[in-house]
């Protein structure tokens, strides 16, 4: 399968070439032989909901103005009927300030917050179960002809992480096509681009499948489900009560995908096999979400 074939899904794709999200470090390695490596940029982004001050993210720095949409979706302060008036996004103070016709005010909710197990470390605000009560995901058939072919696409896919590593990529796809891949130091930042992409251009959910790189935890599957995406998959592992989440909201849960392995822990009733996994092609090793230059 050809680089250009996996591009040609995109709506999105990684730009690992892209100024400001990677430096050029001096170092030594094993031997004592000087080596010059890309390293990822970390920088700090505020985001603010009109007048107030929400929260200071730590981001590689790439579409500011959907990490801050996404973020204040998944956190519950904005809502469904909400009109945006404005994202305005300034470079040299490094802050988002999104606007809305509805005057917001969540002092209560942010002196409530939960340190998530994300990497980069994530914040929830208030309970993190709030908003989840009345989610039930469409029960949504998922093909297993589709999980290999977007496994394979996205692991062929040129990225940041195969560029410089220490990163996260999460994928929005529909069927087998990947449409919007977003990277980011911490997972959670990867969904919340997502999601203020899907926001921004008013993207339907129901027909979607998220597929990540990192771990299965609750904060994940809770973004997935107030996403509205039935489908989370992933390379990584579960926890337990990630697993809990998805299986109370009707979430296709299904991780540890590589080569012809997965396991699913919910939903699999909704699982179509369609495909004889002994026929999908052994994960080749340049392709796996290991850093190829680094490894």
């Amino acid at each position: 399968m050809a680089i250009r074939d996996d591009l040609s899904d995109y709506i999105i794709a990684p730009d690992p070439g892209a100024a400001r999200l990677t430096r050029a470090v001096e170092g030594f390695d094993q031997n004592g032989q000087a080596t010059q490596i890309s390293v990822v940029e970390e920088r700090p982004l505020t985001i603010f909901l009109n007048s107030q001050e929400i929260v200071t993210a730590m981001t590689i720095g790439d579409y500011p103005e959907y990490l801050a949409l996404g973020f204040l979706r998944n956190q519950g302060m904005l809502l469904p009927d909400d009109v945006i008036t404005g994202t305005d996004y300034d470079d040299e103070l490094e802050t988002v300030v999104v606007r809305t016709e509805r005057e917001t005010s969540y002092e209560e909710k942010l002196k409530k917050k939960t340190r998530t197990s994300g990497c980069a470390v994530g914040t929830v605000f208030g309970d993190m179960m709030e908003g989840l009560e009345d989610v039930r995901l469409p029960a949504v058939s998922v093909r297993t002809s589709w999980l290999y072919d977007l496994s394979a696409k996205i692991n062929r896919t040129p990225s940041l992480y195969l560029e410089a590593g220490a990163i996260h990529g999460t994928v929005l796809c529909r069927e087998n096509h990947p449409l919007v891949y977003m990277e980011d130091v911490g997972r959670h930042n990867a969904v919340d681009k997502i999601a203020g992409w899907m926001l921004s251009t008013d993207e339907e959910a129901e027909d979607k499948i998220l597929y990540t790189t990192g771990r299965l935890t609750s904060e994940m599957v809770i973004k997935t489900a107030m996403m509205g995406i039935p489908v989370l998959a992933s390379r990584s592992g579960f926890t337990a009560w990630g697993v809990e989440i998805a299986r109370e909201v009707g979430l296709t849960l299904i991780g540890r995908m590589r080569g012809q392995r997965f396991v699913c822990l919910s939903g699999e009733d909704r699982l179509v096999r369609d495909i004889d996994p002994s026929s999908v092609p052994v994960e080749d090793k340049k392709h796996r979400r290991k850093s190829a230059k680094h490894s």
